[in-house]
């Protein structure tokens, strides 16, 4: 900039190096990574490094203009500036009164299109006309879900076009048709002949129409990573792109039949450089294919990822959702479901049908979101991860290939085994709270009473499992609660050592961490000696103890805390502090930042049962 000075990098490092040394992250004569890029950079589930700090230097491949191959800024010149992107909600209720009443609703309330879930997991297929009474098929989209049920479901909604005079050009939306999906869910491969025959129909009559989803959600809800559900997606639209080609239909038409669908989470910059690699890596498959330009582009439907939704604490739920829709409208989607904040619990109330409608307008509306075209073009960062996701991406689409392609691949097992290790990893780091869950894992409140819903259809199985990030802690949870109403809630007692200034830290760190698994803490309060701290057990005593205070006094008083506890009853000692070589003698384990969460809170549900 003119007029001011370019600091070297060599500043930054220096300043930040400062900073690290006052927090005690670094240190003199500590073994490993010293340089602050190494000391402060984190790995993703895809073994991207990202690093605290990106700039011009940072090589990034040209990411082209919207509308033009590679598509990354956008598979449309104009982007959504025009008409904003689809507000696309979903309908699940089995009951064909309320899914109708839900649909206008939704449609007076700023939704442009409907998403239908039809057959055992929803409204059934012959109750569509129902569903749909009142509204126009001509001005509004329909996306149809059915599972093997796709072409009933599919003729069900021509019908019902052609019964109410709607001419087949002006039908909107996707017939959505997905045996790829259907056989990565519930571990069966239906026949593809029929979705062959509706990408047929539509290409010679309902030209406003998809038949085609490529589904990518199946990979994320099982607990993939965002490369491997690019690589799978990648897999399944060349395996259509095939089917429909030896079908007799030229390839440009076929790619133009495929809408692709992604989960968009509360990584905001994971999900929009997943959505720009998304269009880049297809654009590369079609071109290979040898697709034509224009035809290239990637129509994408994003979609608020079931797995980060929370039971306990939902209404975290709508601050997680309005950071993935963001992130899905700044990465280039041109539809966006968002799903309500009770969707983990059961069937949506009309309050989180309407909150969830509501998030996408203040994003269009009045946050003028759609107004710029990929807005995160030229962030180094995003430029950066954009490039990297697209090569992982790429990998894993070469290895499904190899193995013969993607419904091969889920025969054999290797997509399942992969998917598997990604969420072992994932496991894993939300055991131990590094990626942490807020109002679960994180800031949990034990005095919640969740909201009830009405139970939704059981979705099929067979396949890929289900996975929600929160769901080993819920069910601690839930454990905890069903105690507490024919018993006693599992119980902690916090053996207090010194003034508050002494233990709030730590016993602040235990009684969180404790909550997180439903366990009730108690403790001692200020103490100036053991037999303060015995007789506070005595009036809530518990069979797990955890010793909170300062190093210092852990030095003066854990040890003969330790013992005398445990002569009056005490089973396991825990101490909340950084661990050492050995803890004090009596004490069984340190818990820290860092500890296996899940672990230490399932001993001591145990723990507390063996005491009952």
């Amino acid at each position: 900039m003119d007029g001011f000075e370019v600091p070297p990098h060599e500043q930054w490092q220096q300043q930040v190096e400062t900073v690290l040394r006052k927090t005690g992250l670094l240190t003199e004569g500590d073994p490993g990574p010293q340089v602050p890029e190494d000391l402060l950079a984190t790995t993703t589930h895809d073994g991207v490094t990202v690093r605290p700090l990106y700039t011009a230097g940072d090589e990034q491949p040209e990411a082209g203009h919207p509308g033009l191959a590679p598509f990354v800024r956008h598979s449309r010149p104009q982007g959504c500036v025009a008409e904003g992107w689809d507000v696309r909600q979903r309908h699940t209720d089995p009951d064909p009164a309320v899914t109708n009443r839900e649909v206008l609703a939704d449609l007076s309330g700023g939704a442009s299109s409907v998403w239908l879930r039809l057959g055992p997991a929803g409204l059934a297929v012959e109750d569509l006309a129902d569903a749909l009474h009142g509204m126009h098929l001509d001005l509004a989209a329909v996306v149809l879900e059915a599972d093997e049920r796709y072409e009933q479901a599919a003729t069900a909604l021509l019908d019902l076009a052609a019964e109410r005079g709607v001419r087949p050009s002006a039908l909107r939306g996707n017939l959505g048709a997905d045996p790829i999906g259907v056989h990565a869910r519930t571990g069966r491969a239906p026949d593809h002949s029929p979705a062959v025959e509706l990408a047929r129909r539509c290409a010679e009559s309902y030209t406003g129409l998809h038949a085609i989803a490529v589904d990518g959600l199946p990979y994320h809800d099982a607990g993939g990573s965002d490369a491997e559900e690019l690589g799978c997606s990648m897999a399944a639209g060349v395996t259509y792109l095939r089917w429909l080609t030896e079908a007799g239909l030229d390839v440009d038409t076929a790619a133009g039949l495929l809408e692709f669908r992604y989960a968009a989470t509360a990584d905001q910059f994971g999900t929009i450089a997943k959505l720009r690699a998304a269009r880049r890596m297809w654009e590369r498959v079609a071109r290979v294919c040898g697709v034509s330009e224009h035809a290239r582009a990637q129509t994408q439907h994003a979609v608020t990822s079931s797995a980060m939704l929370t039971r306990r604490d939902p209404w975290v739920n709508m601050l997680r959702t309005t950071i993935a829709t963001f992130a899905a409208g700044v990465g280039g989607a041109r539809a966006v479901t968002v799903q309500p904040f009770d969707a983990a619990l059961g069937l949506p109330d009309g309050f989180a049908r309407r909150m969830a409608r509501n998030t996408q307008s203040l994003l269009l509306e009045e946050s003028h979101l759609a107004q710029v075209i990929d807005p995160a073009g030229g962030s180094y960062y995003v430029e950066r991860l954009t490039d990297e996701l697209a090569h992982a991406g790429w990998e894993w689409f070469q290895r499904i290939e190899a193995a013969a392609g993607l419904p091969a691949a889920l025969d054999s097992g290797l997509v399942a085994e992969r998917i598997a290790a990604t969420w072992n990893e994932r496991h894993t780091a939300i055991a131990h709270r590094r990626d942490p869950i807020t109002g679960i894992s994180e800031y949990p409140d034990l005095d919640e009473t969740p909201p009830r819903r009405a139970a939704a259809p059981a979705e099929p199985g067979g396949g890929l499992p289900r996975h929600r990030y929160a769901e080993d802690y819920e069910e601690l949870r839930d454990s905890a609660d069903r105690l507490a109403e024919t018993a006693q809630r599992p119980r902690v007692f916090l053996a207090t050592l010194g003034t508050l200034a002494d233990y709030n830290a730590r016993a602040s760190f235990a009684r969180n961490l404790f909550a997180a698994g439903g366990i009730e803490a108690t403790e001692a309060g200020a103490t100036e000696s053991v037999d303060d701290v015995v007789e506070a057990y005595r009036r809530s005593p518990s069979p797990v103890v955890c010793l909170c205070s300062t190093g210092k006094v852990y030095a003066e008083r854990a040890a003969a805390t330790a013992r005398a506890l445990r002569q009056v009853g005490a089973g396991t000692i825990l101490l909340a502090g950084k661990p050492q070589e050995q803890p004090p003698e009596g004490v069984d384990e340190f818990v820290h930042t860092g500890s296996d969460a899940l672990r230490i809170l399932t001993e001591v549900h145990r723990e507390n049962g063996a005491k009952r």
